[in-house]
């Protein structure tokens, strides 16, 4: 019996021949080139975006040097060399990664990737990246600080306990008003009422 066709040393030459050769991703040699930029393109989507939803207010970019007073409203970033004083009563303030910050800074919340260089107020909470390196003392009731990031100061939080103690005397209100609620409707003035025998008695007294 003649068998036509090939023959399975010559399929398995042939597969083999035909066999894609393994490529070694580039991406996988550069593991920290790859980190870098993925965090510069997050970055760049996240000031796209807030600049595209209009919450971003100023900027000052890579390069530039601002020197005084600096207020503002909304968000402000930092991507250059800010010096003098920074202050916004409800603003966010972003230290990029290459920014840097010789001022204090005494806004509502602040993120910092990058220098700073004086102290930080941050009313309502504080961000520190694996990149930040701040020279100075700290207060916020609000601390997230990423592995990496280096801190030379002290940190005080001393707000958020009058922030914590302050919540716990809001939630007990009601609970306290409801006791009262029943005393409160037999006199709504707030007073005790009388008759005309006890008041007769109190005045002779």
């Amino acid at each position: 019996m003649i068998r036509m066709g090939r023959s399975s040393k010559t399929e398995q030459t042939n597969d083999s021949a035909y066999q894609p050769k393994q490529t070694t991703d580039s991406n996988s040699l550069y593991p920290a080139g790859n980190a870098a930029s993925n965090r510069a393109v997050s970055e760049s989507e996240s000031m796209a975006r807030d600049i595209k939803e209009g919450r971003l207010s100023g900027f000052i970019g890579s390069g530039t040097v601002l020197t005084g007073e600096t207020t503002f409203q909304a968000m402000l970033r930092v991507d250059g060399h800010l010096t003098g004083h920074v202050s916004s009563e409800d603003g966010t303030l972003i230290v990029g990664s290459t920014g840097r910050v010789d001022a204090n800074i005494q806004v509502a919340a602040a993120t910092i990737n990058g220098t700073v260089n004086g102290d930080i107020v941050a009313t309502e909470r504080l961000e520190l990246g694996r990149t930040a390196h701040v020279v100075g003392n700290i207060q916020t009731p609000r601390l997230l600080m990423e592995d990496g990031a280096i801190l030379e100061g002290s940190c005080s939080m001393i707000k958020a306990r009058e922030t914590m103690e302050r919540r716990i005397a809001e939630a007990n209100a009601p609970k306290i008003t409801n006791e009262l609620a029943p005393f409160q409707e037999n006199e709504p003035n707030g007073y005790f009422e009388l008759n005309d025998d006890e008041t007769a008695e109190a005045a002779t007294n």
